[in-house]
């Protein structure tokens, strides 16, 4: 009849090459069989919750299934963790942001004190807008890598993909870059 195909033996990288050719979800399947344990483990470590690490665990996974495809993955395991940490970071920065945000709207009973953080608001703007124009200051390979790993939220290893530079001279620029940045502000607030 029906010949069934096993799926177990084979290899993480067989696992992604054959879910790349046939867009089959049950390859990624036996990869979440194989490493969700290990994910929620990573997520529990970072977001200390079990409900929120279970959800992480399944948002990562669902996002496997457009980021199999744009990207080449030499060893899987290790991608896998750094795709959860860095999911797991972005979670509990955009609750930081949620929870202060709702603080300081908790907070403000009078007219008064939100004029101040509307005011404060107005000076994070400002702060937003001159870190941009540093940005646009720093050589081509110092601003790529900074965007894609601050602003697009990459890893190392997608920031080296997408560039085409080495896993050393990626963490080079970012490095120099900040140190770059700091210099430019500084002198943009000794202008102000």
């Amino acid at each position: 009849m029906f010949k069934r195909f096993k799926i177990s033996p084979v290899t993480d990288n067989e696992l992604i090459a054959k879910y790349k050719e046939t867009s089959n979800n049950s390859y990624v399947g036996e990869l979440f069989k194989r490493y969700s344990h290990l994910v929620f483990g990573v997520c529990m470590k970072y977001l200390k919750d079990t409900d929120n690490s279970k959800d992480a665990v399944m948002q990562i996974f669902e996002k496997l299934l457009t980021d199999l495809n744009k990207h080449k993955i030499d060893n899987f395991k290790s991608w896998l963790y750094s795709v959860s940490k860095n999911h797991c970071l972005m979670s509990i920065r955009n609750q930081q942001v949620q929870v202060s945000f709702q603080d300081t709207i908790k907070n403000n009973n009078s007219v008064m004190e939100m004029d101040y953080n509307l005011h404060l608001i107005n000076e994070k703007e400002i702060e937003l807008n001159n870190l941009e124009k540093a940005i646009e200051e720093l050589n081509s390979n110092q601003k790529i890598c900074i965007e894609l790993f601050y602003l697009k939220e990459k890893c190392y290893q997608e920031v080296s993909e997408i560039t085409g530079y080495s896993m050393n001279e990626v963490k080079s620029h970012i490095q120099n870059g900040k140190r770059n940045l700091k210099i430019i502000l500084s002198q943009q607030n000794e202008k102000n």
